[in-house]
């Protein structure tokens, strides 16, 4: 009974197996219903652009730093992926913001894509703003000088921005104007600032340029405002919808920017395959040479072990990049190691004496806490490495995390099943195969 019960769990590893290797490699036998997925190629290997933005923080609180940049990172990450982008990586570092758009090949309109989101800001009067506007007037006809802006900066920017939406002014023949509407907390300081400026000009800028500077007439509760300047309807709706995909919490400027091209990541691609093949073809030989049979069967294991990693890889899905090959081709030699651990433990239990069922249970039994632990202590590094990396050793950290995990499986479960089904038979007294 015990032995059919083997025979079962075989077969439905084996049914896995078909299932996980069509899902990897659907050409296979193109099954019509079977489901159809691509692996998610990072930049290093699809090739795409990578940017790397600077934010001025120099009006914003210290305090107010993460928040501002976590915000900005989500309002760019909206706005690529509303262009289409596919699995955009937006990430923060300090005051610097790191955007990898894979698959995207060119460079200029991946930087327009990024710059045409705008940042809406509202200023107000400087106290001494009759001073800067005489001012500005003599540097402007005597041409010596540097002008100064008469606005200084408010709390209020483009981070309350809830909607914005497309107007006309029926007082001035129709001319088209762009509605927004705040939220709550951003409702609040427009109340609070329109209530301190009536009578002033509160400034409208919009990426540094003034677009309107309207008079205050009393204080404005509800959060809505209305920017007006020479538009033409069509600007007015470009203007609408840039608000819409996201109005930039802070001033950002391009610091870096380089092109991988598909050729690069195709030849990376190649490379690291073949690295992976002949490191897994010089671990089968070894596991061969030095265990035998065993060693066959780990090597089969291990094959198993490369298709469910790699279905899991496109089922989740991981952006798989050199770093991320770099941790599986990783994990294949912890998983050889478990089976390592494992046949000298049985290869003792057999010298000892004992029958081969006893010795495959006891070496199993014994090399255990080794792999546990070996294991587990790798996994702690891997969750270290993933919650303090940057994004190259996050991937890594990811993909020798889930390696190692379904190791754990192959070695312990797949192989201990297949040296199973030899409990009983002729095989079983054949020292030769086992030791």
């Amino acid at each position: 009974m015990r032995k059919n019960k083997v025979y079962i769990t075989i077969a439905i590893i084996f049914v896995l197996v078909f299932l996980a290797g069509n899902f990897d490699y659907s050409q296979l036998l193109n099954l019509k219903y079977f489901p159809k997925k691509d692996f998610k190629l990072g930049l290093d290997l699809q090739g795409g652009a990578h940017l790397i933005y600077g934010a001025d923080l120099s009006n914003i609180a210290k305090e107010d730093y993460d928040s501002s940049m976590q915000g900005l990172r989500d309002v760019i990450e909206r706005r690529v992926n509303l262009f289409g982008v596919r699995e955009p990586v937006v990430q923060v570092e300090g005051q610097r913001l790191i955007v990898e758009l894979a698959g995207i090949q060119n460079l200029s309109e991946a930087i327009k894509m990024i710059g045409q989101t705008p940042y809406l800001e509202f200023k107000e009067q400087k106290e001494n703003y009759q001073e800067v506007i005489d001012n500005n007037k003599k540097i402007e006809e005597s041409g010596i000088g540097q002008m100064e802006d008469p606005f200084m900066p408010t709390a209020l920017n483009g981070q309350y921005l809830e909607k914005a939406e497309l107007g006309f002014d029926q007082t001035t023949s129709y001319k088209a104007l762009v509605s927004i509407q705040f939220n709550d907390e951003g409702a609040k300081i427009f109340e609070e600032l329109t209530k301190k400026n009536i009578g002033k000009p509160l400034a409208i800028f919009i990426d540094g340029v003034p677009i309107s500077a309207p008079i205050v007439q009393e204080a404005i509760s509800g959060g809505r405002a209305q920017i007006s300047g020479n538009f033409t309807t069509e600007e007015a709706k470009t203007l609408v919808r840039n608000l819409n995909a996201g109005a930039l919490p802070v001033p950002i400027s391009l610091i870096s920017q380089q092109s991988v091209g598909p050729t690069l990541g195709k030849v990376s691609l190649e490379q690291s395959l073949k690295a992976g093949i002949l490191g897994l073809l010089a671990v089968v030989i070894f596991m061969v040479v030095f265990y035998r049979l065993p060693g066959l069967f780990a090597s089969v294991a291990l094959l198993i072990y490369i298709i469910f990693t790699m279905a899991l890889f496109k089922l989740i899905p991981v952006t798989l990049t050199l770093a991320g090959i770099g941790g599986l081709i990783l994990s294949i030699g912890m998983a050889v190691d478990a089976n390592v651990l494992i046949f000298s433990r049985m290869k003792e239990e057999l010298r000892a004496g004992r029958n081969f069922s006893m010795a495959v249970e006891e070496g199993f039994k014994r090399a255990w806490p080794a792999i546990r632990d070996g294991n587990l202590t790798t996994l702690i590094v891997a969750a270290l490495l993933f919650g303090f990396g940057t994004s190259f050793v996050k991937g890594f950290a990811l993909t020798l995390s889930i390696g190692i995990i379904i190791s754990m499986f192959s070695a312990i479960f797949i192989t201990k099943n297949f040296l199973r089904v030899f409990v009983g038979t002729k095989l079983e007294k054949v020292k030769i195969l086992w030791q």
